[in-house]
């Protein structure tokens, strides 16, 4: 058996916190041996608590741009440190263990730093030659050599990753990192990649909820939730797992646990959608306050306008969310989208840059707004589900500035100082803590 577990920065925050990872691993070990035999284990670490927001702020502190590469190297010497701390502590028990790098455990990714994209792996790469040389009646002494991390399985070591990091796939082998949230799509990664029995995400609550429990205390922990709803829940700002992790994980079918840390408690899993045999029509709310919206108004309403400002936007590594275009107006129109907070000022730049280009009136910019939605694979066929958001909204008193859809999703940019009661509005307005309750169920 091999069993991949992340552990988040707040499951490492400090030694006391890394002795329970310890004990947590050694009962996966114990419940998982069979004849004698330990399972594999390959534990991915993020940095220690909020050290990686610290060390934003130094650079930050340090210059008003840091330049994108030297970001990335300071950066990954959070997970640095707690692999090899976690790894001694390992030792300390009498357990073997290596830790890794990102590079050293062959993730390779693209070369945008501070948001890079993993590109080939090598666990990956050895299994795929396997099966291929297999169906070929190929012996098995003329296969590849192993991958690292295999070859230290082998040895019976317990293979501690840094998460969040890998380096270019070209000959300087930059460090890269993934962006917020990189540990959960390094686990899903190699779980995938090593045909891991399971993957489980610890993190400092039992679950996915239907609302951040911090917000909604009577928030309900979700027994089974889909790929689709999770991702969707994941873009809309919910901070259990990062959207690219759940992404990789539908596309390679890697069923996730998402569980708590410090309880032995049952937490959520994260599956394909017809593995759960009735669909809740609402599952959660999700808010997200790292959003800033743009707008460029007065743009000519001529073909290949929204091309040119958002192709402009992508070649700068801008991720744009919502789009809304008005509708055209003596020639001209206006076009507002939404970015991540982070990403405003630049954005900001470019869209007045292009907005003398094109003789446009002139850029808005508000970094002061937020993201509310309401997600549920069974909103696909279900009518009234928008109004019914509207009205929650409505009836406190918040203006809607944008409105997004999907099948599963609608999503409304409002006010940043009105989300928490946004969410709390829409969350009981569609009962979501009690909703869906007997629905949550898996086919055998």
């Amino acid at each position: 058996m091999l069993v991949v577990q992340k552990f988040g920065g707040s499951s490492v925050a400090s030694l006391s916190h890394m002795r329970r990872v310890v004990k947590r691993i050694l009962e996966t070990r114990k419940k998982h041996t069979v004849n004698g035999q330990p399972p594999q284990l390959v534990v991915i670490v993020s940095a220690m608590g909020d050290e990686t927001d610290m060390l934003v702020d130094l650079a930050h502190r340090a210059c008003r741009r840091p330049d994108p590469r030297e970001l990335d190297m300071l950066l990954s010497t959070g997970e640095q440190k707690s692999i090899a701390i976690l790894a001694m502590m390992l030792k300390a028990r009498g357990l073997e263990a290596r830790s890794l790098l990102g590079g050293q455990a062959g993730i390779y990714t693209d070369g945008e730093h501070t948001h890079a994209r993993i590109t080939r792996m090598e666990p990956y790469e050895y299994a795929q030659a396997v099966r291929r040389l297999k169906a070929e009646g190929v012996p098995p002494e003329k296969w590849p050599p192993k991958d690292r991390i295999r070859r230290e399985l082998e040895q019976g070591r317990i293979v501690v990753v840094a998460g969040f990091q890998g380096v270019t796939d070209d000959e300087d082998r930059e460090i890269t990192t993934l962006g917020r949230g990189g540990s959960d799509l390094t686990a899903v990664a190699l779980a995938a990649a090593l045909e891991a029995d399971f993957c489980e995400i610890y993190t400092d609550v039992e679950g996915v909820y239907t609302a951040d429990p911090t917000l909604i205390p009577h928030a309900r922990k979700l027994d089974y939730i889909s790929f689709e709803e999770m991702l969707e829940l994941a873009s809309a700002g919910a901070q259990v797992m990062q959207a690219r992790s759940i992404e990789f994980a539908r596309n390679y079918g890697v069923r996730i646990h998402v569980r708590s840390s410090l309880t032995s408690t049952e937490g959520t899993w994260i599956v394909p959608e017809e593995e759960i045999v009735e669909k809740a029509v609402y599952r959660a709310v999700a808010l997200s306050t790292d959003e800033a919206k743009l707008s460029i108004l007065g743009v000519p309403d001529v073909p290949g306008i929204a091309a040119r400002i958002f192709g402009r936007l992508a070649e700068a590594g801008i991720v744009v969310d919502m789009i809304i275009q008005s509708a055209a107006r003596r020639g001209i129109n206006d076009i507002s989208f939404t970015v991540a907070k982070s990403d405003f000022e630049r954005a900001k730049e470019i869209l007045e840059e292009l907005a003398q280009e094109l003789s446009a009136e002139r850029v808005d910019g508000d970094p002061h707004i937020a993201k509310v939605s309401i997600v549920g694979s069974g909103m696909r066929t279900r009518p009234g589900i928008a109004a019914q958001m509207f009205r929650a909204l409505a009836q406190q008193n918040i203006n809607i500035e944008l409105i997004s859809t999907s099948e599963i999703k609608i999503s409304c940019v409002i006010r940043e100082d009105e989300a928490e009661k946004a969410v709390r509005a829409i969350h009981d307005a569609f009962d979501l803590a009690h909703l869906g309750v007997v629905e949550e169920t898996l086919k055998e």
